[in-house]
């Protein structure tokens, strides 16, 4: 009765698992989705703690390791969640993700120091052994890559590579996947060893994995390395025949997997040529910004509130500049102040702005900007041409027209948010400095382009105060 009890209770996790994922496709139900599969987590969870049997009839114990281990998860992510700045939900994600990896590595460890038992009973442990190695692996270079991430996005982590680094790093692997099949046919207690020396090999893999990738791809690495703790937690699933931790994981893996292909199309880019294409140099935007004399022009608010309260339709672009200044909220402020004008508002999203998958939606949604102003990069590109204005809150390299008609660009290629089409384009940046990847913007050096200096919050301030005045 017990285990029908246990298996509903897994079987009601992975339905809120998968119901939760389909819901968090919306923005207008993302929220409630993340809520329902917390529910059928914690089910999964109690479930497992309290009618969780093995082979032998015994249920779990050191109750109070468990309890503990739970409050202070608990706690630590609660307080972790509810202190972070929207600038830093990439890094915290990143960190999240990297533990999730670290505990799935964890798992592969424990187990395999249960094998010697099974070694001397003479037990066919193959499959399992093969589980194990691939936990151990993907674990550990999920964790790894994911602090060494979380260091790229808060400035800790800079970008290093040398000569040959992909070929030493494509050799690491090589070495640990022959290593781990070796020992799946032949361990022995004499050679366990070698399986910290796997571990161990993982571990650095996955620093050398990342830290040459710029900060323009760290979006799809992030996505990348997520679905790398998924299927890692889905080998723990396997080992312990656990129904729910292996639908969970294979989810995550699967759904990161998807995002990672579907960013690296709007990026115009293979998962190969992100992985080992060290983007995110300081290369000059090229031919572009030479011909434009490298001369720029400034707007001030007053002329700028102008121009958009008179206009037809105003689209603003947001960037990772709005969340540094956390101006989201009076940006919000703004579009109503031009709805009541009968200036038509809509926000143009492109797949990768900001730090992460996500991060302007999510920026936008906690500001209550109304998700039908929200236009994908294709839709926001077929208005642009009947657009009067564009606003460009902090966005850099998602504008770059270089991506489209500079080959030497390491960006060309990538598809844009073609702003230039429309009549008006204001930018409001702090300064001239290129964006995250170290990529000179040759739009803002176009005639139709002003450029508005100041802190995002500060600029949208006084352009709500002006608009107010006309």
């Amino acid at each position: 009765m017990e285990l029908n009890i246990l298996t509903i209770c897994y079987l009601i996790g992975s339905i809120t698992f998968i119901l939760g994922l389909k819901m968090l496709s919306n923005p207008a139900t993302a929220r409630k989705g993340n809520l329902i599969a917390a529910v059928g987590m914690g089910f999964a969870i109690a479930g497992t703690i309290f009618l969780y049997q093995t082979k032998s009839g015994e249920g779990l114990h050191n109750y109070p390791w468990i309890f503990g281990g739970l409050l202070i998860g608990t706690i630590v992510g609660f307080l972790a969640a509810k202190k972070v700045k929207m600038t830093a939900m990439p890094e915290m994600v990143s960190l999240f993700n990297g533990m999730g990896g670290a505990c799935a590595g964890l798992i592969s460890v424990i187990e395999f120091g249960r094998v010697s038992e099974e070694i001397a009973s003479g037990v066919s442990i193959h499959g399992k052994l093969i589980t194990i190695f691939l936990g151990v692996i993907i674990g550990s270079v999920s964790f790894a890559g994911s602090i060494i991430a979380w260091g790229k996005l808060n400035g800790k982590v800079k970008d290093f590579s040398f000569g040959g680094q992909q070929i030493l790093n494509t050799i690491m692997l090589f070495i640990m996947v022959c290593i781990a099949g070796y020992l799946v046919f032949n361990l022995n207690l004499a050679n366990t060893f070698l399986f910290y020396v796997v571990l161990a090999g993982a571990l650095v893999y996955g620093i050398m994995f990342v830290l040459p990738i710029g900060g323009a791809d760290m979006p799809v690495v992030i996505s990348l390395l997520n679905s790398f703790t998924g299927v890692a937690a889905a080998c723990g699933g396997f080992l312990y025949n656990n129904k729910v931790m292996l639908t969970g994981g294979i989810l995550v893996g699967a759904a990161g997997t998807l995002l990672t292909i579907l960013m690296c199309k709007a990026m115009n880019r293979s998962l190969l040529n992100v992985l080992i294409g060290s983007f995110g140099g300081n290369k000059a935007g090229g031919a572009a910004q030479q011909d434009a004399g490298g001369s720029y022009k400034e707007i001030n608010v007053s002329d700028a509130s102008m121009v958009m309260a008179y206009a037809n339709r105003v689209a603003i672009v947001p960037g990772y500049g709005l969340a540094v200044a956390q101006a989201q909220h009076i940006c919000h402020e703004l579009e109503k102040l031009l709805d009541e004008k009968g200036v038509e508002v809509i926000y143009a999203i492109h797949p990768v702005a900001g730090r992460m998958p996500g991060h302007m939606n999510v920026l936008l949604a906690e500001a209550d900007v109304s998700y039908d102003k929200l236009l994908e990069m294709e839709d926001a590109n077929d208005l642009f041409k009947t657009t009067d204005v564009v606003l460009i809150l902090g966005a850099n390299d998602v504008v770059n027209p270089a991506a489209k008609n500079d080959p030497a660009s390491p960006i060309y290629g990538m598809p844009i948010l073609e702003v230039e089409l429309a009549k008006t384009v204001i930018v409001n940046k702090r300064s001239m400095k290129p964006g995250y990847a170290g990529i000179e913007n040759a739009l803002f050096y176009q005639p139709k382009t002003s450029m508005l200096f100041g802190d995002a919050k500060g600029v949208l301030q006084q352009l709500v105060s002006e608009i107010k005045s006309l």
